[in-house]
């Protein structure tokens, strides 16, 4: 059966009913594009055992997609006016939840039974990508898997490696590996947004890739970040010191040299691994 909802036509047509005109601020791109939407649910490998928790599912086009496919879909949609229309269009479906709220500020005892397994599958809203991401990853709940639509830049970012890190990029690669599955064009939305997306799918480690508290090591990283264009002897003691942590330039250097990192580089070159060797060489993990 042919997925009623990726025709444009209909697109507008459920717009203009609605009286809704796109948000940018709630990242309300809808998508038109049915190689894109085969491309998400296979990356996503669902089967019938499947529960999926699916957020900003708009006008429905994603979700019947995986309504095809996982035992249960469980979709988050902050605007009411979309989320009535959609519970009422799978009103019959029996195995669809809709939940009218903010992902971000919805506890997951509202969302799925304790200790169930799930995936998150998701045309995520751009504003609200990595809070979403780390929203997920650092949940003491993970899901399995995460495949989402994210702008291509920021996919880029997320997976990208030495010489290009950034704070996001270890925020993910902490918890999970990503991937970036295809390229999906800005045409293949309504509205087209300014920038073409990326099908980005996380394979979720089963724990944290470092041993010390991911938390504290993050505060570390966010702080060699401050200051991302100075050498990271100049730029740990004012990033730490404005994260509360006061920390004299001879010792950000004795650190340093006992991680054997050369005081000289900067933030975006260092590995996880680097940033673990660092936070142990301040003794954070004694504190």
């Amino acid at each position: 059966m042919t997925n009623p909802y990726i025709q444009p036509s209909r697109v507008h047509a459920a717009l203009r009913a609605l009286g809704v005109r796109p948000s940018r601020d709630m990242g309300q791109n809808f998508l038109v594009d049915s190689q894109a939407l085969a491309a998400i649910v296979a990356a996503a490998e669902l089967s019938p055992t499947d529960t999926v928790l699916e957020v900003g599912p708009g006008l429905g086009v994603l979700t019947w997609e995986l309504l095809q496919q996982a035992g249960r879909v469980v979709s988050v949609e902050l605007d009411r006016r979309l989320a009535e229309r959609l519970a009422e269009e799978l009103a019959a479906e029996p195995h669809f939840t809709l939940i009218q709220g903010d992902i971000l500020r919805t506890p997951f005892s509202a969302l799925l039974g304790e200790a169930e397994a799930y995936k998150v599958v998701a045309n995520l809203p751009y504003q609200i990508t990595s809070a979403a991401l780390r929203h997920f990853l650092e949940a003491p709940h993970k899901p399995e898997t995460i495949v989402v639509l994210v702008q291509w830049e920021v996919a880029e970012r997320i997976c990208a490696g030495p010489g290009d890190y950034s704070v996001l990029a270890h925020s993910v690669q902490l918890y999970a590996q990503p991937e970036i599955v295809a390229r999906v064009p800005a045409s293949s939305f309504i509205p087209a947004p300014a920038v073409d997306s990326a099908i980005l799918r996380l394979h979720i480690h089963t724990s944290p890739r470092v041993d010390v508290a991911p938390e504290a090591l993050m505060r570390l990283i966010k702080a060699g970040f401050l200051q991302a264009r100075k050498k990271l002897g100049n730029a740990l003691p004012t990033g730490l010191a404005s994260l509360g942590v006061q920390v004299h330039k001879e010792q950000a250097l004795t650190a340093l040299a006992s991680a054997t990192i050369d005081s000289g580089r900067r933030a975006e070159t260092l590995t996880l691994d680097e940033w673990v060797k660092l936070y142990r060489a301040f003794g954070f993990d004694t504190n």
